[in-house]
Formats: C-alpha cells, structure tokens, sequence
C-alpha cells in the first residue's frame, strides 16, 4: 500500500499566497521504502505472469540456451507470427529477454539476471516455509519429550 508523507520540501513554492503555510515553501515526498517495495512487487508480478504461461516458458528456455530470431520461434509453434511476437513481448516487458536487431531479423535473447531475481524469491519463500516447519518439528518434540 501506498503511504505518502508530507514534509517541508524547500524546492517546491508555495502555489497561493492565501494558504495558511504563507511564506514557507512544502511539497509531499513518499516513503521511499514503501515506494521501492511496491516497484520490486510489481517487477516480480510481470516476471511471474511472463512466466505463468507454457509457450512463454518454453520461448525462454529456448532463448536462455541460444539467441533466437523471432521468425524462427514462430516456426515452432502452432500460432501466427504475430502471436508468438506478443509473447515476446510479455518477456520483453517483464525483462525477461531482450530484442536486438540483426539485418531484417530481430535476435531475442534470454536475461538470466531477472529469472535469478525470480529464482531469490522463491529461496527466500522457501526459507521461511523451511523455518516453520523447523519450528513445528520442535514443538512435536517438545511433546514427545513431555
């Protein structure tokens, strides 16, 4: 959720000389924690929505091995060269590959960096899940002991 916070801001005048704040300068300024937490969900949301679907996950494995044309992905599926370029582009706005021009052909390439950003979540996920179910162990064996 989006919290922002109202601060004196020296940069932004005050827009009306009947305002109660006359003479001082204010402007609003956001929690920047906040705001980067919200801009790192959404990132992760378009990693895993690229990722939620099977043709685009097989586009990826494809590309991660080798940078492949668009024309030659389209070639491999069952679906019209325009369907398989808006694909690329779900992977595209999700950083999950890039597109680069090559002669008359666009190359696409797989970006690992973003599919390890994926990858760290999960870790961190599976942290916590593995730390409860650490704690639940205890517990029953507390019991057991008693």
């Amino acid at each position: 959720m989006f919290v922002p916070d109202v601060v004196v801001d020296e940069s932004l005048p005050v827009p009306n000389a009947q305002d109660p704040l006359r003479g001082a300068r204010r402007g609003i300024t956001y929690n920047q924690m906040v705001v980067q937490t919200e801009s790192s969900d959404a990132e992760v949301d378009r990693i895993f929505r690229a990722l939620a679907d099977a043709t685009r996950r097989d586009i990826m494995r494809r590309v991660l091995t080798e940078e492949t044309a668009v024309s030659d992905l389209a070639d491999s599926y069952d679906m019209s060269f325009a369907a398989v370029q808006k694909h690329v582009a779900v992977l595209e706005e999700a950083g999950l590959v890039t597109k680069h021009p090559r002669g008359r052909q666009r190359i696409v390439r797989g970006a690992p960096e973003r599919i390890r950003r994926a990858q760290r979540l999960l870790a961190q996920f599976e942290d916590i899940w593995r730390a409860r179910v650490d704690r639940l162990d205890a517990l029953l064996d507390e019991r057991k002991g008693t």
